[in-house]
């Protein structure tokens, strides 16, 4: 018993070391291709989630969440990498490696009968047009190609991540003016996704958190989660098809609709020209402005927990 407990209290002392030592920026590549994107550290803290000054009552009342250390994306993903996951032919003509089975037997996306750049282009541009399942399913197989756990944000972490540390509207402070330094809205981008990274970052070293595309959480919308929230790493597991938490505004958005604490939601809306019955799992073809960033906890959960996420069946969208 005495051996056990000092092999468990060497083991997590041994892990909190990595954890400690290897908790740095990186950089994913897409193993067989040489695409790849950038990961950084956000360390776990303390903060205040939501805005009291808010008009918003969804964003009431702020309250203190404690999140624990994840990497995060430094960027939206791009159809550079996006397009590896949605085209197995994209992804074997890129690869100079064979496709493993257990990628090769991933469920993909059906190929959209749409333009889902919605002529706005792809290189270097956030993939967008996806469904929260599509996004989850994209994590999947960055896990089967990596070996390492990626999925979607909670929304307290997309918001304490956006916030780095600020309690203002922006990360920057609460000068609506100034966004157009960091961010593509409907003031500055003519009605188009533009390549990531061309403005500033917060000072956590994320690009475009705010506009250019609004980006999916894990969260199921509850306009009346704060009431209730747990004190740490609150999430709010979707169980429903709508409505579902999307953050950060897009290039259609106004500087004044956008902050931290704004809370968007999915919108069936989306799939209105979608013929199929039932509707596409995997597509809004009215959603140009819907892309996603990656997250990977630094203590990654069991095995079990990551089959759990990625295996959720997708509801029927009639």
């Amino acid at each position: 018993m005495i051996k056990k407990t000092v092999f468990l209290l060497f083991f997590t002392l041994a892990a909190r070391y990595w954890e400690d030592s290897n908790f740095e920026p990186y950089t994913q590549q897409i193993p067989g291709t040489e695409v790849q994107f950038d990961l950084v550290p956000i360390p776990e803290g303390s903060f205040l989630m939501g805005s009291d000054e808010s008009p918003f009552e969804d964003e009431k009342p702020t309250h203190a969440v404690k999140i624990d250390a994840f990497w995060m994306g430094t960027h939206e993903i791009t159809w550079d990498i996006f397009e590896l996951f949605l085209d197995k032919n994209y992804e074997l003509a890129l690869t100079e490696e064979p496709i493993s089975e257990l990628v090769d037997g991933l469920t993909r996306p059906s190929i959209p009968y749409l333009d889902m750049t919605f002529g706005m282009g792809k290189e270097a541009k956030p993939a967008v047009g996806m469904t929260q399942y599509g996004a989850i399913q994209f994590c999947h197989w960055l896990y089967l190609k990596t070996g390492i756990f990626y999925r979607l944000p909670t929304e307290a972490e997309w918001e304490y991540a956006a916030k780095a540390g600020s309690e203002t509207q922006y990360f920057y402070g609460d000068d609506p003016e100034l966004l157009g330094e960091y961010a593509w809205t409907a003031e500055n981008s003519p009605e188009s996704t533009q390549k990531v990274g061309q403005k500033k970052p917060n000072p956590w070293g994320l690009y475009d958190i705010y506009g250019n595309v609004m980006e999916w959480t894990s969260d199921q919308y509850d306009p009346n989660f704060y009431q209730n929230s747990p004190k740490e790493n609150p999430a709010n597991p979707a169980e429903k098809l709508y409505p579902r938490v999307i953050r950060g505004g897009s290039f259609k958005h106004n500087s004044e609709e956008i902050s931290s604490t704004k809370r968007y939601v999915s919108d069936p809306k989306w799939k209105q020209i979608d013929p199929q019955i039932p509707k596409s799992q995997w597509w809004f073809p009215e959603a140009p402005f819907l892309g996603l960033r990656v997250v990977r906890p630094l203590i990654p959960p069991s095995p079990e927990e990551i089959q759990a996420y990625y295996t959720q069946a997708p509801i029927s969208d009639y």
